[in-house]
């Protein structure tokens, strides 16, 4: 009798141990309960925008002039020094003569032979063969001569400012230029433009450039050429901008930076703190609501307006609803709590 009690404890003892241990795998099979996470999110429609380019680039003088002759020897004098201003025509650069005095000699032996040769020819005292030799050796001579006072006495083609000088009276010229001359009353700025606005981009905008030597001043400017390729490595072209400067307050070389406004269009905004960034990487991306549970779209990040920035994917279209509080907690597939939901 006590055997069979013993028998029946036990079987109660494995009945029970069994029980336990199914519980305990149902419980295993389901997992952990889903965590919802409380966030806020707004239903994405097309905002009017101005649309502006930030662009950053250096001023350059208009024009640049590196005094270079194209004949070599000693450097007689430099009629100029560095923050010297010149006129247009002003001789910066006297070469040695000698060369140009023996041209110069020697055209005006052939000036008085063309002379005399002149009045033989209409008489048949010389053959016209010897005549149009003679006036061939003329004009070489004459364009050699003119070549050769252009790069003896060196003028200034426009008006400016000496910025360099790399010689002294009497030393050799070896090739470096010898003198910069720049033009500072009007400067010139390249600027790359994403090829993107390339249908919007005309010659004679406006621009207003700006320099944070002078805060709160502006420059008017105006885009003098917009070039015609596109750089295929950067995707940008180049705009030419024309920068009045008679104060000269803006010198070659400074850094400056304009906003270029190239007109309205619409674009779906979201607040700029929502848009999330992928650890170890530069890929932006957003949630969304998809029935409830959080997906993460990645997307191109476009221009800032404010607190706000246009967001842009194949994914993100109008209606679409978008987390705007509480992102940064979401991992796809987190189920959501709709907090706010803002039209």
């Amino acid at each position: 009798m006590k055997k069979a009690y013993i028998l029946m404890a036990c079987a109660a003892l494995a009945a029970l141990v069994s029980c336990g241990r199914g519980k305990g795998d149902a419980a295993k099979q389901q997992g952990p309960a889903v965590r919802e996470e409380l966030v806020e999110t707004t239903v994405l429609h097309p905002q009017e925008v101005m649309r502006t380019i930030e662009v950053s680039t250096t001023v350059e003088g208009y024009q640049t002039m590196s005094v270079a002759p194209s004949v070599t020897g000693r450097i007689e004098h430099i009629y100029v020094d560095v923050g010297s201003r010149v006129g247009r025509g002003t001789t910066l650069v006297r070469m040695d003569q000698q060369q140009y005095n023996t041209t110069k000699l020697t055209f005006a032996n052939l000036a008085l032979e063309m002379s005399r040769l002149e009045e033989l020819v209409k008489t048949g005292a010389v053959s016209q063969q010897t005549y149009d030799q003679t006036k061939l050796s003329y004009d070489q001579t004459q364009e050699s001569l003119n070549f050769l006072e252009q790069n003896t006495f060196v003028k200034a083609q426009f008006g400016g400012v000496i910025t360099a000088k790399n010689y002294e009276d009497g030393e050799l010229y070896s090739g470096q230029p010898i003198l910069e001359l720049k033009q500072i009353s009007t400067l010139k700025a390249l600027m790359a433009i994403p090829e993107t606005y390339f249908p919007q981009v005309k010659a004679g905008m406006k621009v207003d450039v700006k320099s944070d030597i002078y805060p709160g001043e502006v420059f008017p400017a105006t885009i003098e050429i917009v070039y015609p390729a596109v750089d295929a490595s950067s995707h940008t072209f180049n705009v030419k901008v024309r920068i009045p400067n008679g104060q000269e307050k803006l010198r070659p070389g400074m850094y400056v930076h304009t906003a270029l406004e190239i007109g309205k269009s619409t674009a779906l905004l979201m607040p700029y703190q929502s848009v999330q960034k992928l650890t170890g990487a530069n890929d932006r991306y957003i949630y969304i609501n998809d029935g409830g549970v959080a997906k993460r779209v990645f997307v191109q990040i476009g221009q800032r307006f404010d607190d706000k920035i246009e967001v842009i994917s194949d994914e993100v279209v109008e209606g679409v609803e978008v987390v705007t509080t509480g992102a940064e907690k979401l991992i796809p597939g987190a189920k959501l709590k709709i907090a706010n939901a803002a039209e």
